[in-house]
């Protein structure tokens, strides 16, 4: 049973831990969790030979630190995952604002009670999750948000001076004492905010208003922002940016196979019913990704944040589930046509340059679904002989896929191509006719992308017509291969 009184809890393991800081506790649990072997941060890929290493220095070194990266490169969970290295819980003075430590409360009102009510002090126990307090920085962010501010009307009810510490009223940060505080967007405050941050990151105390209040708060202060912000516009106050012990970069993923592995993490896959989905759609749908993180036409400086994948999937899945639905189909199929489908969940997550406004989101976001497709057919499909299929739209054969068809029945149409079944059965992830008509479509796809046949909504798929009397002497192309 746990302590309920101050008595009770001397006579525990508690009193031994007295005068413990915050970034002691973490740097105690986390190096527990790196005798067991026991992941630290659960769900987050990629990071761990890279930012995963350096957040545990700067917690083995109790520094306070920023995580700089742009959107989209998992900063906030980094963040909101180190209460996961606070204890379960923690005794507070029962009634005392500022979770003080029954063995040295900062508080005038925890004081008090202490020594009002002595080795019967009631204790509460707080838990890890209400030790973690964010914040979004805001242009509109006060001092008195943050640190407080004097409240005349608490005062005036208690009969004290305006810088007496009982007429004080607290804001996010003394309330975060003994906790995690974070801030994400730092760059965001104003200089006059992050001047308040100071006497709290080396000092251990705050000032309100001018008036001689002083707490030293126990607290582990972490930050995020974007690194545009944090150097080339310099909106971090040089002050403040030499008092943060440890600065760590973010990354996007650096293969596409560790986007994969994130993006079917984090996509909402599990509908009720069964989806198919082949393992080059997967790929195509982080390529997307990848051609707008290298593409002139998309704003470097903002990113493409690893949402983009992560909502397209969610997208092309739920184009295949419709059409599985309209057409009284079990299992629904995903295929690469699926991407064109999903533009939507592509157009607002890409910051354009000058370049990308004037083509348009739509034009920009279906050429990186285009150029993503022609990429991961060039990996998978470089020995596959599509020679026979280019040559069949270059005799100008053309061949259009029908809208309501069910997924399988469109082998019989695919059979119209000589060589595409055969090319198919090379791609195919599955035995059954759904699954060489989804590879059947991919081939299409894939050489509609690297610009070896054409298409139009007119005709469907047909042969690239010459661009000049010169191209047309040179002859039709012959393999991929």
């Amino acid at each position: 049973m746990k302590p309920t009184t101050l008595g009770e809890l001397r006579a525990t393991a508690w009193a031994a831990l007295a005068g413990r800081s915050v970034k002691a506790e973490l740097r105690d649990n986390l190096m527990r969790k790196l005798r067991d072997r026991t992941p630290i941060f659960p769900g987050i890929r990629g990071y761990d030979e890279s930012v995963i290493p350096q957040i545990v220095n700067a917690i083995l070194s109790r520094h306070n630190f920023i995580l700089l990266g742009l959107r989209g490169q998992a900063k906030t969970r980094l963040l909101r995952q180190l209460s996961d290295l606070l204890d379960e819980e923690i005794p507070v003075v029962e009634g005392a604002e500022l979770h003080d430590d029954p063995f040295a409360p900062v508080s005038v009102e925890g004081r008090e009670i202490v020594e009002r009510c002595g080795d019967s002090t009631p204790i509460a126990w707080l838990p890890r999750e209400a030790r973690y307090i964010e914040k979004l920085a805001t242009p509109d962010v006060t001092v008195a948000d943050i640190v407080g501010d004097i409240d005349p009307i608490k005062a005036a009810k208690l009969g004290t001076r305006l810088g007496d510490e009982r007429s004080v009223h607290y804001g996010l940060l003394p309330r975060a004492n003994r906790g995690l505080f974070a801030m994400n967007e730092l760059p965001d405050l104003s200089g006059k905010v992050q001047v308040a941050l100071f006497n709290v990151m080396q000092e251990g105390d705050v000032q309100i208003k001018g008036h001689p209040i002083r707490l030293p708060l126990d607290i582990m202060l972490v930050f995020s922002a974007n690194p545009e912000d944090y150097t080339a516009r310099g909106k971090i106050i040089t002050p403040l940016k030499d008092r943060i012990g440890s600065e760590i970069r973010t990354h996007y993923p650096p293969t596409v196979e560790e986007g994969m592995a994130i993006t079917r993490q984090e996509a909402w896959l599990e509908r009720g019913g069964e989806v198919r989905l082949p393992g080059f759609v997967s790929e195509m749908i982080e390529e997307v990704a990848f051609q707008a993180r290298d593409d002139a036409r998309v704003d470097k400086h903002s990113g493409v944040s690893q949402r983009l994948p992560i909502s397209l999937m969610e997208a092309v899945v739920s184009n295949a589930e419709r059409r599985a639905l309209e057409l009284e189909e079990s299992p629904a199929y995903v295929r690469a046509s699926d991407l064109y489908a999903g533009l939507a969940a592509v157009t607002g997550k890409l910051e354009l340059e000058y370049e990308g406004e004037l083509k348009g989101g739509e034009a920009v976001a279906r050429d990186l679904v285009r150029r993503a497709v022609g990429q991961v057919f060039a990996r998978r499909a470089g020995q596959v002989d599509t020679g026979e299929v280019i040559e069949y739209f270059d005799a100008d054969n053309t061949l259009r896929l029908p809208d309501h068809v069910a997924t399988g029945a469109l082998v019989q149409v695919f059979e119209a191509v000589p060589g595409l079944l055969d090319a198919a059965r090379e791609l195919a992830e599955g035995t059954s006719a759904a699954d060489l008509a989804v590879a059947a479509e991919f081939v299409l796809e894939g050489l509609y992308a690297r610009k070896l046949v054409a298409r139009s909504e007119e005709r469907g798929f047909t042969g690239v017509q010459p661009e000049s009397a010169e191209a047309a002497q040179a002859g039709p192309r012959r393999r991929w291969n």
